[in-house]
């Protein structure tokens, strides 16, 4: 059943006016990955990897001295917890991913 589903999705077309629009495997919508395959192991994936890019962009940050660990705390949950979280309460999980 889920195989035919996939197959179906692939041959939709869809038509504005006399123009075939091209549908798209993955994309990004309002901050979450959309994909065909219904999963949220990509939109996962990209925030891990943009809080990922967020620490090693304030690597200087977390080793600083003249900075309070207070401070650090702060950046971390403002800058790197809320990417992580953004939108996570639409997220599906599987138990793998638990």
């Amino acid at each position: 059943m889920h195989r035919e589903r996939e197959t179906e999705m692939q041959q939709m077309k869809i038509l504005l006016g006399n123009v075939e629009l091209v549908q798209n495997e993955i994309f990004v919508y309002l901050g979450g990955v959309i994909s065909q395959d219904v999963s949220c192991d990509k939109d996962t994936g990209r925030k891990v990897g943009l809080a990922a890019g967020i620490v090693r962009n304030l690597h200087k940050v977390w080793k600083s001295k003249e900075m309070s660990k207070t401070t650090k705390v702060l950046l971390y949950q403002t800058l790197i917890q809320s990417t992580l979280l953004y939108n996570s309460e639409t997220l599906t999980t599987k138990n793998r991913n638990q």
